[in-house]
């Protein structure tokens, strides 16, 4: 009678081992569990209601010298861009950091969409410098280097003033002058949930074209021949903001520009 209760003692000993081992080692012999260290250098994310935003000040003086070593190859001196990347300033205007709502991203004319045009929450932009910028060495930049970039970038459009200080507790002004902050909603077919305001469930089930495609573009319409260089060629009159381009708009007529050898064109 005491043989089977010892047997079953030690295989229920053997399992409930198993089992802790289990708990710790979810693959014997690969890898090991990361430490505490090595997951907050990870969990860096900062939330628009300023969770996760660690200590730390800068000012718009001291972003600006980290701006011109580090940032203004790529983004231009005033936050105005080059040929490869998109704005960052420019648009705002100090109507809109009163309202909430960008003027300009209702104007189909104006050139380019800036970033400080379309952003709604300040966390996202010190969060993504924080994480990627420079692209060269992103996650390079300490605290306050991060803090005194971001209160820079924020001055270029008159967001904050030129002698303002940012920091984890004035942040908080910061987001109440965004100039966009009113401008995210949910009322759109990507928002889950019931915010739909009486919308069509989300669109995720688009076909795509498997059988009598279409494989050419036909335009249909043009810029008429007697108006095409009614202001000159676009081409030649490049936009300062951004990497939107002119197109050739030189009558038939006429010869076209010869491009110079330092155009590389």
């Amino acid at each position: 009678m005491c043989k089977p209760r010892k047997y079953l003692l030690a295989a229920l000993c053997g399992l409930l081992s198993l089992s802790a081992l289990a708990d710790t080692v979810l693959y014997p012999g690969v890898g090991r569990n990361a430490t505490a260290a090595e997951v907050a250098k990870w969990d860096i994310d900062v939330r628009p209601d300023f969770a996760g935003l660690p200590k730390g000040q800068g000012t718009v003086a001291q972003g600006q010298i980290v701006w011109e070593a580090k940032c203004a190859a790529c983004h231009g001196v005033f936050g105005e861009s080059n040929q490869t990347y998109n704005p960052i300033s420019g648009g705002v205007q100090a109507q809109d950091v009163v309202s909430g709502h960008v003027a300009n991203l209702q104007d189909k004319a104006y050139p380019a969409r800036a970033t400080l045009m379309k952003l709604a929450t300040v966390s996202t932009l010190w969060d993504y410098i924080n994480r990627a910028m420079p692209w060269y060495a992103p996650k390079s930049l300490s605290t306050n280097e991060v803090y005194a970039v971001t209160a820079f970038v924020l001055h270029l459009d008159g967001i904050v003033a030129d002698d303002f200080v940012l920091n984890e507790k004035t942040i908080t002004q910061v987001q109440q002058r965004m100039p966009n902050r009113d401008g995210m909603n949910t009322r759109h077919h990507l928002w889950p949930g019931n915010e739909f305001g009486g919308l069509a469930a989300p669109d995720v089930s688009s076909v795509a074209c498997m059988s009598a495609c279409k494989t050419e573009v036909s335009i249909t319409s043009s810029l008429p021949e007697h108006a095409r260089d009614a202001h000159g060629n676009l081409a030649d009159q490049n936009r300062l903001v951004g990497q939107q381009k002119g197109v050739n708009t030189l009558r038939k007529d006429k010869a076209p520009r010869a491009c110079t050898k330092a155009e590389n064109c």
